[in-house]
């Protein structure tokens, strides 16, 4: 079904604010436009994409599903459920359905999330295999590259991921995290002491102290070598960088908790537990602390705030369930 000409304006609107990262305002555009086609496959795939990148998950899959029922090839649906069920650590699953997309649209991303997934899966050659498919046709392909470097690494062959790297790195300067990865892969033969010296070092020039990929390589460093108070306080620095991304906070919180220091832990770890919940050792780490604390209630009124945010999340739901029944028994 071909879109109207006010539907495709309002359309390609909501493309761009997408682009901009503005999906509220995206998410109007792309509703106004189904107010004169409702029934349009694009418009409605384009919504559950929209929904599924604002975190609304299960709004995406009914969307989806409801257009699967109609369109069994749509390849946009197909991709949406296909990342739900990724989110939910399906990996099966999820593969089955981004094959499905890959062979209704021929774009290399399709085959990009399917490499990922197999590399989850820790299906390795199948994933390098994906990823070559591509780049036998894509030589500069960015994505693909720093994607087989990365199974690369897994498949400890770090020479040829040592490579890679180095070419992405000349195709893209800018790339902070391909910059940490070369420094990473270079120091793998010398003593851990040098390496967290050199990154010292580096962290405190014009042109390291601004990035957050170095300053978490030094805290991985650092809490390797069992220094978790200067580790925590590198991956504080590369959060307060890169504020999104959940790695930093992951580890400042298990470097307080190796360290005893229970408040900084419960807050850091909440914060990465409130965005997901299907983290288990984040889980389990929260719940230790919390009978060390002796306030397995104040850990269930922490889930059930988390389950708010999250309320089809079946892990948590069952999580949830189990510690109100086993703290019932318990002050029986």
């Amino acid at each position: 079904m071909k879109l109207s000409k006010y539907s495709r304006i309002k359309w390609e609107r909501a493309l761009n604010l997408k682009k901009s990262g503005a999906y509220q305002e995206a998410e109007k555009e792309l509703k106004e436009a189904l107010e004169e086609d409702p029934d349009n496959f694009l418009l409605n795939a384009s919504l559950a994409e929209l929904y599924l990148r604002q975190g609304k998950s299960t709004e995406a899959k009914i969307l989806a599903e409801s257009i699967l029922t109609l369109s069994p090839s749509c390849s946009q649906a197909l991709y949406v459920i296909g990342e739900i069920l990724f989110k939910e650590k399906k990996f099966e699953e999820a593969l089955q359905y981004f094959k499905q997309a890959s062979q209704k649209d021929h774009r290399p991303y399709p085959v990009l999330r399917m490499a990922i997934t197999l590399r989850k899966m820790n299906r390795l050659q199948d994933a390098l295999d994906a990823v070559n498919s591509v780049l036998a046709d894509e030589r500069e392909n960015l994505r693909f590259l720093k994607e087989k470097a990365l199974i690369l690494n897994r498949m400890k062959r770090f020479d040829k991921a040592l490579g890679i790297y180095e070419n992405v790195r000349q195709l893209d300067p800018k790339d902070n995290f391909v910059r940490k990865e070369i420094i990473r892969l270079k120091g793998r033969k010398q003593p851990d002491l040098k390496v967290i010296n050199e990154l010292k070092k580096v962290v405190t020039i014009s042109s390291g102290k601004d990035d957050p990929q170095l300053h978490g390589l030094l805290g991985e460093k650092l809490k390797k070598a069992g220094k978790f108070n200067e580790a925590a306080s590198e991956f504080r620095n590369a959060s307060r960088l890169d504020p999104d991304n959940q790695y930093f906070l992951r580890h400042e919180g298990f470097c307080y908790y190796k360290l005893g220091k229970d408040e900084e832990a419960l807050r850091t770890l909440g914060r990465v537990y409130k965005k997901d919940p299907d983290d288990y050792i984040v889980r389990s780490t929260l719940k230790k602390i919390y009978t060390t604390k002796k306030d397995i209630d104040g850990f269930i009124k922490f889930l059930e705030e988390v389950l708010k945010s999250h309320p089809n999340n079946v892990k948590l739901i069952g999580s949830l369930k189990k510690l109100k029944k086993d703290q019932s028994i318990a002050n029986q």
